[in-house]
């Protein structure tokens, strides 16, 4: 019986093994969701695409990008934009929304937003002082990290 269970353990890794191999995808910028398209045309004009890659998971897709600038870009099935990290930069003041923007302003002068990320419930942003901001969606500070 043991021997058994452990046949079918080692084939149900090796499955998963192979299912998960072929998850990650290099692909052109062109093939990326015209959404997520437009949002590099937009805020990092001119800025070289050094590679895009799709990762299938699950429940659907996602993608990443690098800019020849430095910048990371994570986006959604639909291309949504899910992460702005611009770690050896700002990120573009058209992509951090106008209330996130103004209490920065206010609170930090000094400080620029290098980081952005959003998901269903918060927005949370990575600043040049170190400090780590999580607005809710109402853009309600509700927690600082250092």
């Amino acid at each position: 019986m043991k021997k058994i269970l452990f046949a079918l353990f080692a084939l149900f890794s090796v499955g998963v093994f192979v299912a998960s191999a072929d998850n990650h995808k290099v692909i052109n910028k062109s093939q990326l969701p015209v959404q997520a398209q437009q949002f590099i045309d937009k805020h990092f004009a001119g800025v070289e695409v050094s590679f895009a890659k799709e990762e299938r998971e699950i429940l659907g897709r996602s993608y990443e990008v690098r800019l020849a600038n430095g910048a990371k870009l994570e986006f959604s099935s639909k291309g949504a934009w899910e992460e702005v990290d611009c770690r050896f930069g700002e990120v573009p003041a058209g992509i951090v929304p106008a209330e996130i923007s103004k209490f920065i302003k206010e609170n930090y002068p000094d400080a620029k937003v290098q980081k952005i990320e959003i998901d269903r419930n918060d927005y949370e942003v990575k600043l040049s002082n170190r400090l780590e901001l999580k607005f809710d969606k109402e853009f309600r500070l509700v927690d600082i990290d250092d």
